[in-house]
């Protein structure tokens, strides 16, 4: 991949920003609620107090994680307009030079979540697609999923070679209407439940702790901040893309989403007492609140938006490789 710098906030250079950073947390509604869901077992047992209080979780999750800890403090600790952790390191390696084992986990970490992440999220993206009545052959015939998922990767990484700007350009239309459509779908079911505004309240995400509809107590935060999934994208792909364009691109990312959370919550809170879903274990209030006229064509762009996921971590992976070698961790 070839590493082209964008330094100056532009239209543009925001597209590219939403292409290539936030694939993977943007991504994040698709799974976030219905692991909710299957934590408090069926969605009968999903009471107002879990909803609105798992609905906090994410608001503040989100809050504090990414905006405050990535977008306000970690953008700020640029080498040279590089982020990434090996960068960070870089900035203190001469003080503390114990701190490399803990860049050197990181890191590892990082490299590990993004050679897995590209795979299993095509992956993902292309069974959900056996779904579709006119796409039956992908349930008739197995052997089609694992050959297109080889093929997506393959022209995936193929075009890598073209340069971030190349890619930020293909992918950032999409996204850019990835994240407008669910804004829209969560906006339109927040009005038929306006009490669930009142997760914008801490107080809510502290009481569904030691609520008894939360079977699992403090550990349903593991599902919760699958929210954050990527967020460390926003800090590792800065010197791709320039953390001006970052801070114009997120606040428009982070109304989407939290629209979108709200959305599905509003939508369980009108729906967790309905014959036709209070018995249901795998609803997944992300397609559930969009219209049925409307379901196949958000399971395509739902397809798509996942397919791109993998473009965050694929860049931010190649940035740590980048400054591993700059740092002498690896010879090239």
């Amino acid at each position: 991949m070839r590493k082209q710098r964008i330094q100056e906030r532009s239209l543009i250079g925001m597209l590219i920003t939403l292409g290539v950073v936030y694939g993977d947390i943007g991504t994040s509604p698709l799974y976030v609620m219905n692991a909710l869901i299957n934590d408090a077992g069926q969605l009968k047992n999903a009471t107002p107090d879990y909803v609105i209080g798992s609905v906090s979780l994410i608001f503040w999750t989100l809050m504090l994680i990414t905006t405050v800890k990535y977008v306000l403090i970690a953008l700020r600790a640029d080498n040279h307009h590089e982020g990434g952790i090996f960068a960070l390191y870089a900035l203190v390696r001469h003080r503390a030079k114990w701190l490399i084992f803990v860049a050197l986990i990181g890191g590892a970490a990082l490299l590990a979540d993004g050679t897995l992440t590209p795979a299993v999220t095509v992956t993902s993206a292309v069974e959900g697609l056996k779904g579709l009545p006119k796409l039956g052959a992908f349930s008739q015939y197995p052997w089609l999923v694992p050959l297109t998922v080889t093929v997506i990767l393959l022209v995936l990484f193929m075009i890598q070679g073209f340069g971030t700007a190349v890619v930020g350009r293909s992918f950032g239309p999409m996204m850019l209407l990835w994240f407008t459509v669910i804004g829209i779908f969560g906006l339109i079911n927040i009005s038929q439940a306006p009490v669930i505004l009142k997760a914008f309240s801490p107080v809510y995400a502290v009481q569904v702790l030691f609520n008894p509809a939360n079977k699992m107590g403090i550990f349903i935060l593991g599902s919760v901040f699958l929210a954050t999934t990527g967020a460390e994208a926003l800090y590792s792909d800065m010197g791709h893309v320039g953390k001006a364009n970052i801070d114009a691109t997120w606040p428009f990312v982070y109304t989407t989403l939290i629209l979108n959370y709200l959305g599905q919550g509003a939508w369980m809170l009108t729906h967790y007492q309905d014959a036709a879903w209070r018995n249901a274990t795998n609803v997944n209030p992300f397609y559930a609140m969009v219209p049925a006229g409307g379901q196949i064509a958000m399971i395509i762009l739902a397809t798509a938006a996942a397919i791109i996921a993998s473009q965050a971590l694929i860049t931010g992976s190649y940035t740590l490789v980048d400054e591993a070698v700059g740092l002498k961790f690896l010879h090239v």
